[in-house]
């Protein structure tokens, strides 16, 4: 979800500032940053001090394997919880870079999303990669991505992110694939060509993005006429007063999760924070300051109709949204971002 570039040095140099600056009691978090971080530190990080269980030290990444690898295998381990996205935290988890977690330190698994606790994580909230347009810019909006192809009813740039994940899914929801079928498609050769040849289709038109922040950018300014971008930007500058639209239908969700570095001096302390982030009242906290989807089912009843409808797990968005599936990005995601890369340098 986020640019994964960084100097190996200069964040392990951060590391041991944030580790000079922690005490006994103290547990070191580390996430994306930005909008999420915000919303993270008043839902999660000041009540959790609050409650007399320890001091946070707050950091951020790109979300690399390699800086956490670094510190597991010189075993000065200073990051204690580290927020990861789903195929990381399955490369992480098989590597031994995280700890195993004991499922019963979040309470009853039944209330939470299936897929969102695991042996080495538990998800912290939902996001997703959806369609946006801007209708100031547009008289009649897309209505899917099959929309998103056509040049000829909405001409115009039309933004995508720059790389395999993603864009192959939506180049083949665009050709008609059902979405439970998607990655049955895509695990084939013959789904791989089928995707580059949508893309081939509009290759011309598209304007990559790399960073989050860009699509709602772009859209604003009028220098695409419909983007896919992360929900979450995109209801940041509606809150800014952005007349800008989310299509649901079609959107691929994913969890990001919480996990405890292997070898972390914390360990009791940060099993303590995940259970106290996991909790109902604090996901709905979160999802009242940014639309992210709870990983629980009785906090997303707690919120209000208007918030329900912004987010990814909202049932009328979950029913025609697709689970990115990480175990297929882990076995296939090098070879294609490869295969994506040369296309998109032609």
């Amino acid at each position: 979800m986020r640019t994964r570039t960084a100097s190996l040095g200069l964040a392990l140099l951060a590391a041991a500032s944030l580790q000079a600056v922690a005490d006994s009691s103290s547990l070191t978090v580390i996430s994306f940053g930005g909008a999420t971080k915000v919303a993270q530190q008043n839902a999660y990080f000041k009540p959790f001090e609050q409650s007399g269980a320890g001091k946070i030290v707050a950091g951020e990444y790109n979300g690399e394997l390699s800086k956490i690898k670094a510190m597991v295998d010189v075993g000065h381990v200073s990051w204690d919880v580290v927020e990861v996205e789903s195929p990381e935290l399955i490369r992480g988890c098989e590597s031994g870079l995280f700890e195993r977690l004991d499922p019963s330190i979040v309470g009853e698994a039944s209330t939470f999303l299936p897929g969102t606790v695991s042996e080495c994580g538990v998800a912290s909230y939902v996001w997703s990669m959806v369609l946006a347009y801007n209708p100031q810019k547009l008289k009649q909006g897309p209505a899917s991505w099959a929309d998103f192809w056509d040049t000829q009813r909405f001409p115009g740039k039309r933004g995508l992110r720059k790389g395999a994940k993603y864009t192959l899914e939506v180049a083949l929801l665009a050709d008609g694939v059902a979405r439970e079928d998607l990655y049955k498609v895509l695990a084939t050769p013959e789904g791989v060509d089928r995707a580059f040849k949508k893309l081939d289709q509009i290759k011309s038109s598209i304007q990559w993005w790399e960073a989050g922040a860009q699509p709602a950018q772009w859209l604003v300014a009028g220098d695409v006429v419909m983007s896919a971008a992360y929900n979450g930007r995109i209801a940041s500058a509606q809150k800014e007063g952005s007349a800008l639209s989310i299509v649901w239908p079609g959107s691929l969700y994913d969890p990001d999760h919480w996990a405890i570095v292997r070898g972390s001096p914390n360990k009791a302390l940060a099993e303590t924070f995940i259970r106290f982030a996991s909790q109902a009242d604090a996901q709905q906290a979160f999802s009242t300051q940014i639309p992210y989807g709870p990983i629980r089912q009785d906090a997303l009843a707690k919120l209000p109709a208007d918030v329900q409808r912004q987010l990814p797990t909202a049932p009328e968005n979950l029913a025609q949204a697709q689970l990115v599936d990480a175990e297929f990005w882990v076995d296939h995601g090098e070879e294609l971002e490869e295969r994506f890369n040369a296309w998109a340098a032609r």
